[in-house]
């Protein structure tokens, strides 16, 4: 696979099925929320799944690993970015079960027709355009503020793109979930399970997970929390599971920084 990587690329070893993912050190690398996310979800067997701004694959091919769908699709707007996970995809010979389509999260459901997807995954820029420092990469600060989407453009395509009763799963930020919560109502998705990640047992909530039903009657569950690391530095025992490792030293997801940064 070493002749398939382009100059400044790396493989970094995802520690679950044997699957690797190409990422580029000086580009946005996923990170802890996108393996979040993965174990957050779930697609059931014979159901078809989309991630809204796949990056460079993590979440398609961390589903899969996972889960017993289908089909699953990853859709990105930048070239770079979806020509790395379509490589991946075939590192992994995940084909005919795995897509990457290069496209506008503004134009989900135009490019894939409306009700064709049972599970949407979504891990979208947390910050609005103004907000945050500008990174000197683009493809990082895409990544992280909403410059070619807004949260509002993912919920409405997601809607969209979700059977009835299909499940919508996302990661974000806390300091936004009122705007959450009230936007998934505005478009027909009921908030249902709600679980906040805390970096420390005494730190404040840093990401927050949600789960929304198409056309559900209200009724959210909020989960116990989240607890990332132990006081000493190490991962608790729920976030060694969700990284599929049961070695403390194995779990560190290769990225640009580390966990403990990201979070």
């Amino acid at each position: 696979m070493a002749e398939n990587l382009k100059p400044g690329e790396r493989l970094d070893d995802l520690q679950i099925k044997g699957y690797e993912l190409i990422q580029h050190p000086g580009k946005f690398c996923f990170g802890m929320d996108a393996v979040l996310l993965s174990a957050f979800a779930d697609v059931r067997r014979g159901e078809r799944a989309l991630d809204l701004g796949t990056g460079t694959g993590i979440l398609p091919i961390l589903l899969e690993a996972k889960y017993q769908g289908e089909y699953y699709a990853g859709l990105e707007i930048q070239e770079e970015s979806a020509d790395m996970a379509r490589r991946s995809v075939l590192h992994n010979e995940l084909q005919g079960k795995v897509e990457i389509i290069e496209g506008d999260i503004r134009e989900a459901a135009d490019i894939f027709g409306a009700a064709s997807f049972h599970v949407i995954t979504a891990n979208p820029p947390y910050m609005i355009a103004e907000h945050g420092l500008k990174n000197q990469s683009g493809a990082k600060y895409i990544a992280r503020h909403e410059v070619l989407c807004s949260l509002e453009d993912v919920l409405r395509e997601s809607a969209k793109l979700l059977k009835p009763k299909g499940r919508f799963y996302m990661v974000h930020r806390p300091f936004r979930m009122a705007e959450i919560l009230t936007k998934m109502r505005d478009y027909g998705m009921e908030p249902k399970r709600l679980r906040m990640v805390h970096p420390y047992i005494d730190r404040e909530p840093n990401m927050l997970l949600v789960e929304g039903l198409r056309g559900a009657k209200p009724g959210m569950v909020v989960e116990p929390p989240l607890i990332v690391f132990e006081k000493s530095g190490s991962y608790t025992e729920e976030a060694m599971r969700m990284y599929g490792s049961g070695r403390r030293e194995e779990i560190l997801m290769p990225g640009c920084v580390t966990d403990e940064e990201r979070i």
